[in-house]
């Protein structure tokens, strides 16, 4: 399934510059925490912050404007709702979440799939 498909890691605007129209861009940055106990934002140290959401939200625009498909996903938290209202289409997702401390915080919550 992935013959001819480029996987690539490093800096979300590097790895993506060369894209062009007709290609597909994915994007699955560390989630905006949706509430005060949640503080995941990245697997290195300096973590995801609010500055490179922006960032993300930009190149995602950009590619946009340049004919690139575009799908990120990322927590419905309304920060990100606000960050993609202009230019994207918000589309409301239930996933399944099998892994929190508390046994009630488990069970589906809403993630977002932005286009």
């Amino acid at each position: 399934m992935l013959q001819g498909v480029s996987i690539q890691d490093g800096d979300f605007a590097d790895t993506v510059a060369d894209a062009v129209a007709g290609d597909f861009v994915y994007f699955d940055p560390p989630y905006v925490p949706t509430s005060a106990t949640s503080s995941f934002t990245g697997y290195v140290a300096d973590g995801f912050t609010a500055r490179d959401q922006v960032r993300l939200r930009d190149v995602a625009l950009e590619l946009k404007q340049r004919g690139v498909a575009v799908v990120l996903s990322n927590s419905g938290a309304p920060f990100v709702r606000e960050l993609y209202s202009t230019g994207f289409t918000i589309h409301e997702v239930q996933a399944a979440r099998a892994i929190n401390s508390k046994a009630s915080g488990r069970g589906p919550v809403t993630e977002l799939l932005i286009t």
